[in-house]
This record gives C-alpha cells, structure tokens and sequence, in this order.
C-alpha cells in the first residue's frame, strides 16, 4: 500500500525564495496532474504541542458555554453521568487516531488515513476525497465556535448590563465578526508570536479556571447532591422520554488536535493528543461538577434574558455588574486565545486538500506566500466560510446547536471512517504498520469501540433538541451535511476523480 502514489518533495529552503514548488506522481493511476506544493515552516516542540492543543479544544470554557443543552436536555444527571459514556468514548477515538498520527503525521491527516486503511474492495481516491470534504467543512465549522460563543456572551453582558437593549441576531453576528479580526490579521503578520501565545494562552487557561471555581465554590448559591447527580430536565424541551432526552442532551466534548507545525510529529503529535485529552477530560468534568453544585437557581440561570446561563450564574455569585464583567472576561479571553491557533490549523487544512487537488480551483488555493510562508489564500477562503456560518445567528433561534451540532457531526464523521477502515483491516487480518504508539492486538478493540461510539454520537447529535419542531428550532445539521455530501459528489464526478491525488506513504506527508 505505501507503494501506491508517492510524491518527489521539495524543500522550498533550497530552492529558492519561491515558496510554491512542482511535483510529480511517480506512479500513475492514483491521481492526475500533481499537485504545488510548499512547504510550511514546523516550529512548535512539545510544550507548545500541547498547550496548542489544550487551547484549541478550551475544555472548561467550552463547557461554560455548552452545559445549557444538557441542562434542557436530559438534565444535571444526562450532563455528570454523561460523561461515562463520552469519557471512554473519546478516549478510545483520541488513542485510535493517536496510532494513526505516530505511523503516519500529516497536515490533513483524517482523509489521508482514509486513504491508508480503506478496504482494497473499495476505491481509495474516493473515499479519501469524500472525507477530505467532511474533515475541512467541520473544520470550519468548528473554528467559527469561538467567535460565535465569544461574541454572543459579549452580546449577553451588554444585555446584562444595558436592560433596555433590543437584542437583534446581527448584533452577534458583527460581534464575532470583531472576534475573528485580530486572530486573522496576526496569522497573516505577526505569525512568529503564536508559539508565545499559545504557551501564554494555555497558562491562564488553567489560571483562569482555578480562579473561576475558587469563587464559585465561595460565592455561588449551592445545591444538593441529589440535584446534581439525580435530577432530569422533566421534559422542558419537549422530550417525555428520559433515555431519548438524555441522549440528546449528550453533546460530546470533542478534542481536535492537527500536527502540521510541529517537529518530530511521529512522536510528538500523538503524545500532545493523549496528554491534552487526559487534561481537558479531567478539567471539564470538575468545572461540570463545580457548576451544577454552586450555579444557584437552576431556572433563573436558564431563563436568563441574556441567553447564557453562565453570565446568570456569575452575576449571582458576583452579585455586582463590575464582578460579574470580570468573571466573564475570565471565560472569554482564553476562548479568544484560542481561537489564534484554531484559524491557523484550519487554514493548513485547507491548503493541504487543495495541495492534493482536493477542492475546486486548487490551483488557486494551494499557493504559499513566497515571503510570509503561509497559505493566505486557504486563509482567506476558510475565514470568509466562517463568517458565512455566522449569518445563521441572524435567523435561527437556536443558533448555538446549529453551529456546535454540524460542527459536532462532521469532526465525528471525520474521525469514523479512518477508524472504522482501520477496524475492518485489522478484522480482515492485514497488518497495521507498527510505531511508537502501536497498540498491538488491542488495536482492533480501540477501532471498533471507537467506530460504534462515533456513530452513536453522529446519530443523536441530529436530533431536533426541543419539541414541537419548526424551522426556527430544527437542528440543521444533518441537512447541511448532506448538502456538504452531495457537492462533493457532484465534484468527484465532474472533477474530482480527474484530479484528485492522495499521497499514501510516510515519506509523502511532511
């Protein structure tokens, strides 16, 4: 299989000041005109690795903003006891693609794994295409979660603070169109300091988040155990049955990491995505814990005419406007943090699928700039997407689940199909490749319990959260996906299968 499609590679060091190179297929048959290629610059070592990672996923403040579904949904009980199933989940997910990045580290990895361990019956090319597709647009929609969050919770405070304000779904819009414009205009000039930042960063994520429990657990209104661990949501969104409400109320952390910049990633990679996983589960469930006990009155913090449970619960606890501005910043500014590093692994995303030929008009968006040595075009396409994804604030009253759920359903969708064709290989007795983080014949039950998880979270993650449905409520996200699906079909068929050329070994992906 790793004799199937290789690429010459150049380094752009040494051949000029271009940093936009040919290369051509040395065997035919996997793909058509090859690819420019330029190579991007690797600096981060470990700890920047992992604070990369920690910031990119933002555990408790995700959490913060996320725990309101939950709540609707299934109640404290669906969100604590919630996490025996997406703890292990995940883990079995995070150790699966972990294997998958020791033996083969790759900007774009998920579709070029596809590629790795698709069955021999089926076709490589497409496959790999199919998922290149879903992994960038849920990528996309997962780096316009930040700004969505930040700005909506900005919007909040100015409801909290300004009673009188007539909230309007484009305020939110152009308050995360603000939140976006530093991150990009820093990506783009001032790339050099994100190694700073995300070390920075990740220091007063964990700083911020001691500080937060500490005056929760001294200030907040407490509730009993019995709420915490054994109350539902008696059917608020409309969903009599427990089991059903519980499962839809399950929006499962996600922990995304890509290796693009880092050097060594064969080992570094996979140990940044197994140490940040264990962290953020840890710190996500305690901040979980700590919220449910001390959020005080569960329905003044839902019906909060700001629309965010956390700003209620830090106004209660703070019990002034100045305590409760503070507490929030506290919540956003690490999301902010954040999200520098999210655009910039997007972006590299981006600009590999293009690299292989994978989008249209590739030969537009795969071009490195000469002098900054990043891909601004890939940049520019996946910022203008996000801001498109936040139109939807603007219509839909349920803004949040839209974009958290077809967020939540493509990174899914990307993570099952290179596990899944890795579960049906190893069944198949064919050898998985043996790294640093192999897991032997263990291997297979990580595939398979992953496969079966993912799938169970892609199903739910659909559902409509509250009930009766209508178009102002109805979850979106399996629509999109499918929309996502059909135009990439439409583009395998008419261009994609011409072009589209995925190299499959180790010595290709650097």
């Amino acid at each position: 299989m790793a004799a199937e499609g290789r690429y010459e590679m150049y380094d752009v060091d040494k051949i000029g000041s271009s940093a936009v190179v040919s290369a051509h297929p040395s065997t035919p048959g996997l793909g058509a005109p090859a690819p420019l290629i330029g190579k991007l610059d690797r600096y981060l070592k470990i700890i920047p690795t992992i604070a990369f990672s920690i910031l990119l996923v933002c555990s408790w403040e995700a959490t913060a903003g996320g725990f309101q579904a939950g709540l609707f949904n299934g109640g404290p009980a669906a969100l604590v006891w919630g996490f025996a199933v997406a703890g292990p989940g995940t883990l079995m997910i995070v150790l699966s693609l972990a294997e998958m990045a020791s033996i083969t580290p790759s900007v774009g990895a998920q579709y070029r794994w596809t590629a790795i361990y698709c069955p021999r019956f089926l076709d490589k090319r497409f496959w790999s295409f199919l998922q290149g597709w879903l992994t960038v647009f849920a990528w996309i929609a997962s780096s316009t979660i930040p700004p969505f969050f930040c700005g909506s919770q900005i919007n909040g405070l100015i409801i909290l603070n300004y009673p009188n304000y007539i909230y309007k779904g484009w305020h939110t819009t152009l308050l995360a169109y603000a939140v976006i414009l530093l991150p990009l205009l820093c990506n783009i000039f001032a790339r050099w300091i994100l190694k700073m930042i995300e070390i920075v960063g990740a220091i007063l994520h964990f700083v911020f988040f001691v500080v937060l429990v500490v005056v929760l657990i001294t200030l907040g209104g407490r509730n009993s155990a019995r709420y915490v661990f054994t109350a539902d949501s008696g059917g608020v969104s409309g969903w009599e049955s427990p089991p059903v409400a519980w499962c839809i109320g399950l929006l499962s952390a996600v922990f995304p990491l890509t290796g693009d910049e880092v050097k060594n990633p064969e080992i570094r990679v996979p140990k940044a995505l197994i140490t940040s996983y264990c962290v953020n589960s840890v710190v996500a469930f305690g901040f979980m814990i700590v919220l449910l006990f001390f959020m005080g009155d569960p329905e003044e913090a839902l019906s909060t005419a700001t629309g965010w449970p956390i700003i209620q619960i830090c106004y209660q606890a703070g019990r002034t406007l100045p305590a409760a501005n503070t507490l929030m910043a506290i919540v956003i500014i690490p999301s902010i943090i954040g999200y520098f590093n999210s655009l910039a692994s997007v972006s590299r995303l981006t600009w590999a699928f293009a690299r292989d030929d994978g989008l249209p008009f590739s030969e537009y968006f795969k071009v490195v700039h000469p002098k900054l040595r990043i891909p601004t075009r890939a940049l520019a396409l996946t910022s203008t997407a996000s801001m498109l994804l936040l139109l939807i604030p603007i219509g839909s009253a349920v803004a949040f689940n839209a974009i958290v759920s077809l967020a939540t359903v493509g990174l899914y969708f990307s993570y099952l199909m290179p596990c899944l064709f890795a579960f049906m290989q190893r069944m198949n007795g064919e050898t998985i490749a043996h790294s640093a983080y192999s897991w032997g014949r263990w291997g297979v039950v990580l595939n398979g319990f992953a496969s079966v998880y993912a799938i169970f979270v892609i199903v739910w993650i659909c559902f409509p959260t509250t009930l009766p449905v209508v178009a102002a409520n109805m979850n979106y996200s399996g629509p999109i996906m499918g929309f996502v699906v059909i135009f990439a079909l439409v583009d395998w068929t008419f261009r994609g299968r011409h072009k589209f050329a995925v190299p499959l070994d180790k010595e290709t992906v650097y």
